[in-house]
This record gives structure tokens, sequence and C-alpha cells, in this order.
């Protein structure tokens, strides 16, 4: 009776364990095979072999089959010959995908690195499009290095029947646009973590992936963790993408810079990182440790979107988390979002293995990177600054009359101007929008002879921006 019990174990075991083989291969346009391209399940993960062929054991909880696109080749988020990812069906495959060679090396490269679109209601599309032209117009300074996009989730905002909308809008850009999915992007009111994937999935494939460019390893994660109860979620990455990722990464080479991308930030300051803060569970991922040990033997950036703030965080020597504030700034409520930083996107340069950022609000030049405040009600006698995309590398002085008087202060604050636009917010669009504190605000004292009072930022990659306001 012993044996035939534990007999009847292992067979449900093994069933539930089950794992089905599946063939395919990786090849250039011009039929070539490539060999060494990493092909996953989201779980396992295998290279092709001289042949370009693979052979990968899919188990019952797969979606998808997709690939890591090599440096030096061109796959498609746009479902077709060219596309990375593909579902998995009952026929078994085979599974052949088909990668464009591109014209020019891809060492060199440009990234514009968008957040929360959040388009919820169909009148917000033209605005959407006087970004996309913002977008486009900066796009065709940048020369020949090949620049694409990745958006960081809260594409809609959860109605998944403006995604076609979106899509043919944000293509007037020039560029391919890698997304993320965001908390808005999921399919909430279900029954569990698992149901929730389904509309986004269906539009952009697989919530986890990777792709190379250059001597930058590109990873999408999953952050947004549906726990079942109509539309809450917790930052949180599960142990399937976990293990996935370790996997992943085992593919590259520790002299290459891995930049991680999700919606949720890990982090928005040091105090976060020492003690969680259960009050925040669904702004914060809550087991980002995982995270930083896998990233601990690269270089890497971190690039995290849902706050609709500006906030950069050094995490470490070798880790940086970029939190990337709204293209729909306060939801589209108004043109600044609630931390004061203008609406736009950052725009980030690859040349070789080396990466710089800089951010573009939209409608504004490239040098407006602060604004001023002298003699506010809420600051009398001072002149305070707002510098969102500050972080520690960078300096801001305070010069009266040509003179340096000092470094300036940096406090915690909501910014004035978006405290003015958003004071009632029962005359908002969305009457919970209201402005927030931002740790990049700047002050120092007046003199009372002064006349030409000066503020110089300069920023961790030595680039310097001015502005100056005259008394009479």
């Amino acid at each position: 009776m012993k044996r035939i019990v534990i007999l009847c174990i292992s067979i449900l075991i093994c069933f539930s364990a089950r794992a089905e083989k599946i063939n395919g291969s990786v090849k250039s346009t011009d039929g070539s095979a490539l060999k060494g391209v990493v092909v996953s399940d989201g779980l396992n993960t295998v290279q092709t072999d001289n042949n370009g062929a693979f052979s990968l054991e899919v188990d019952n909880d797969s979606r998808w089959i997709f690939i890591s696109t090599p440096s030096g080749y061109r796959s498609s988020v746009t479902p077709g010959k060219l596309e990375y990812y593909k579902k998995l069906n009952e026929a078994g495959g085979p599974y052949d995908f088909v990668l464009e060679k591109k014209s020019s090396d891809d060492t060199d490269h440009n990234i514009i690195v968008i957040a929360d679109p959040q388009i919820s209601d169909r009148d917000e599309l033209p605005e959407l499009e006087k970004h996309a032209k913002d977008i486009a117009e900066y796009v065709k300074g940048l020369g020949r290095a090949e620049t694409f996009g990745i958006c960081l989730g809260d594409i809609v905002g959860w109605d998944h029947s403006i995604y076609p909308q979106y899509n043919k809008i944000m293509k007037t850009t020039g560029i391919e646009f890698r997304n993320v999915i965001g908390n808005h992007d999921m399919t909430n009111y279900g029954r569990s973590y698992e149901t929730s994937l389904e509309k986004y999935e269906d539009m952009y494939g697989p919530a986890w992936y990777s792709f190379n460019v250059g001597k930058v390893h590109y990873v999408v994660l999953n952050d947004n963790f549906f726990i079942g109860t109509d539309w809450y979620y917790i930052g949180y990455v599960d142990e399937r993408q976990l293990q996935w990722l370790e996997k992943d990464l085992s593919y590259v080479p520790k002299n290459h810079k891995v930049v991680l991308s999700l919606h949720i930030p890990t982090t928005l300051g040091e105090e976060d990182r020492k003690s969680f803060n259960y009050e925040m569970i669904s702004e914060l991922v809550s087991n980002k440790k995982a995270i930083y040990d896998l990233l601990k033997p690269y270089d890497a950036i971190i690039l995290s979107g849902h706050m609709h703030t500006a906030n950069t965080q050094n995490i470490n020597s070798k880790l940086t988390e970029i939190n990337v504030t709204g293209l729909s700034g306060a939801w589209w409520c108004g043109p600044v979002c609630v931390d004061g930083s203008p609406a736009g996107y950052k725009v980030m340069k690859v040349r070789g293995d080396k990466m710089e950022w800089i951010y573009k609000g939209c409608g504004h030049s490239l040098d407006y990177q602060l604004k001023l405040y002298v003699g506010h009600e809420a600051y009398p006698g001072q002149i305070v600054a707002n510098v969102w995309d500050y972080d520690d590398f960078w300096k801001v002085e305070y010069y009266e009359d040509g003179v340096k008087v000092c470094d300036m202060e940096r406090f915690k604050a909501q910014d004035p101007q978006a405290l003015e636009l958003y004071k009632d917010p029962s005359t908002l669009k969305r009457q919970w929008v209201w402005a927030v504190p931002t740790q990049n605000m700047f002050k120092a004292n007046i003199s009372k002879d002064a006349k030409v009072l000066e503020v110089k930022v300069t920023d961790r990659f030595g680039r310097v921006y001015v502005k100056s306001v005259e008394r009479p």
C-alpha cells in the first residue's frame, strides 16, 4: 500500500511539473543561421547552436517563446515577420524567428524613455499627439545613431481599447518603443495575479523579456503584482521572473552595461533602502534586494516610472535608479507634474560603454533644467530653485551680481507652481491630483542690495545651466 501511495504521489508530481519540448530556429533575413541567440519561455533559457537551431523544454505555465535579440540585429514589437516573440500553441511549433541585420554598428545609440502616458480618455489623445511631435522633432536632431524608445508602463488608464490609437500616435515619432507593463495596463478585478496580464500581452507580447543593443543588455520586468482585490496591487517581482532573470544575465558579459526597466520604482530615497515603508507597498518594490543582488556583478541602471515625479537615486557605486516623471504631466490635468517638473521624457545617449542622460521637457528647449522663485510669499527674502533632474553628483550654486554667495541648500517642499495649479482638486479633471513634496528644491537668502540674482547648475556630466533674475 505504501508503494502505491508513493507511486501515485510521484505521478502527480511528474504531471504537475510536466514539460513539453519545443524546437525552432533563429536566422537572418538572408537565411544565414544565428548562433548563440538566447531563447526563453519566460523561465527556461537556451542558446541556438551552430545551425541557429534550438530545443527548449517549456513548462505548463509558459505562455510565450521569445528571443533576446542580439546586438547588431533588429526585431520588432509589432507582430509579423521580425517579431521577437511568439505565443505558445497546441501545435507545438516549430518556432522560427527571423532577424534583420542592421545597416550600421549599434554600439553608439540613443534611447527616448517615457513613463506614464496613461491615456484614460480619448479626448487626451490630441495632447499625446503634441508630445509625440516634440519627440519626433528631437529625434530628427540626433543624427544617424540608432534611436529607439522605452515606455515604462501605464500606457493607458485601464481602457485597453485605446492601445491601437496610442500605438498609431507614437509611431509618428519615427522610432519603435519597447514597452513595460504598468499597474494601469493590468486586467484588474480578476481572481489572481496570473490573470492580470492578458490584455497587455495580447497587444505587446510577454510582460518580461530582454534584448541587446551595442554593449548594453536591456531587461524588462513586470513588478505590478495584482492581489486579487478590486484594482489593488503591490510592488513585487515574483520568483518565476527572478529565476528567469538569473538565467538571462548568465549570458551577459560582465563588462557590458545592464539597463533594467520596470514600472514601480525599487527606491525613492536612502531611507526606504534601510527600512521598508509598508504604507508605500504599492509605490515601491518590496523585494528589491533580490534585484540588486542579481545586478551586483554589473554596471547597471534601473529605469522606473509610476510616481509622476522626477527622482534619481545612486544606490551604490555601480547601480543607479532613474525614476522618470510622467509624459502625461499631472495625468493630463496640467502642464507640469505634481512635483513641478515639466511633462516630458528622458534622453539617454550610449557611446560604447559610456552612458549619459538628460531630461527634455515637452515644449521646452533642452537647457530648461530649473525654474526660479524670488521673494515668493512662501519664501520671503529667499531665492528658491526647483532642479527636477538633480542627483547627488549635481552642483547648485547661488551668485549675486556675478559673485558666488553659496552652494544652495537642498530641501523638501511642494513646488509653488504645482501648488497653485492643483490647489483646488474640485476644478480638475481628476480630483485626486495635488502637488506633492519634492526633495529637489534649493534655497538661499537674498542680500538686501543684490541686483542680479543667478543660479548656476552643473549636472553630473559637466553640463552647465544658468538662470538669472534682475531686481529693480
